[in-house]
């Protein structure tokens, strides 16, 4: 991981622009009865339109997975990570992860939305994994700045799930971004402050906490790229592209 020059940081910053603008207009429109491939093909629309590139398609799949097929990740109920758009409507208060990725000008970023289908949560411990989530990753932004560690990133996570009694996944953790999708440092969810690697300005990561309501352990679904939880127990998944300035944070991915 390297920090960026001027003209990389304005190549990524609209990259950001663009990659939170799709995900808003994600937000906007979901609702009961849509498909996966109905949002994949929403996002594509309007990537185009901006101007941005995909990144997610054709990831390799490594030995007999297939590349992934889609530009966006859509991940329900169960699911954390990485699932693959299909045909099955969405319903009324199911939650839906969505993570995405845009290139523009070289540079690349990285987020991730989960919404409730139809804004109205099924019961009150699925709305707070969904903002106790979202709160974990505004926890672990406030104590970027030069200078600082990753470490201090993954305690501050920490430190809000563990407080709700949310499961923390550990096999998955979020990463440097920019040149490519996923680049050094690693950056769990879970730690200790005054650990890990050097945050030094320029650098771009991408922070992203992922919570359970059960235990922390995950699966491989059969098409080899799904993860879902292992107990089967709802999850949740917050992620922001960070750009490290010496005296904070400025969050790339939110308009």
């Amino acid at each position: 991981m390297r920090p960026k020059n001027p003209q990389e940081i304005e190549n990524i910053r609209e990259s950001g622009r663009i990659l939170a603008t799709v995900l808003e207009l994600i937000g906007k429109k979901l609702r009961a009865g849509m498909t996966g491939k109905d949002i994949d093909e929403l996002a594509a629309a309007e990537l185009k339109k901006l101007g941005g590139k995909p990144v997610f398609k054709g990831v390799p799949g490594g030995r007999g997975v297939q590349d992934f097929p889609s530009i966006i990740c859509i991940s329900v109920d169960d699911a954390v990570v990485h699932g693959i758009p299909d045909s099955v409507p969405f319903k009324e208060g199911q939650l839906i992860g969505f993570d995405f990725g845009v290139e523009f000008g070289g540079m690349i970023t990285d987020a991730a939305r989960t919404y409730v289908v139809g804004g109205e949560y099924r019961t009150k411990r699925e709305q707070e994994l969904v903002e106790q989530t979202k709160h974990s990753l505004d926890a672990g932004i406030g104590v970027v700045k030069a200078g600082a560690r990753t470490g201090d990133i993954a305690a501050a996570v920490q430190s809000v799930l563990d407080r709700h009694n949310l499961g923390i996944v550990r096999e998955l953790v979020g990463h440097g971004v920019g040149d490519d999708l996923h680049e050094p440092p690693e950056i769990p969810n879970y730690g200790y402050k005054g650990t890990g690697a050097l945050l030094k300005e320029g650098m771009t990561i991408a922070i992203e906490p992922m919570a359970t309501l059960g235990e922390w352990r995950v699966v491989v679904d059969p098409d080899g790229w799904t993860i879902r939880t292992r107990d089967g127990s709802l999850s949740a998944h917050f992620e922001d592209t960070i750009l490290v300035t010496c005296n904070g944070a400025e969050i790339l991915t939110r308009l």
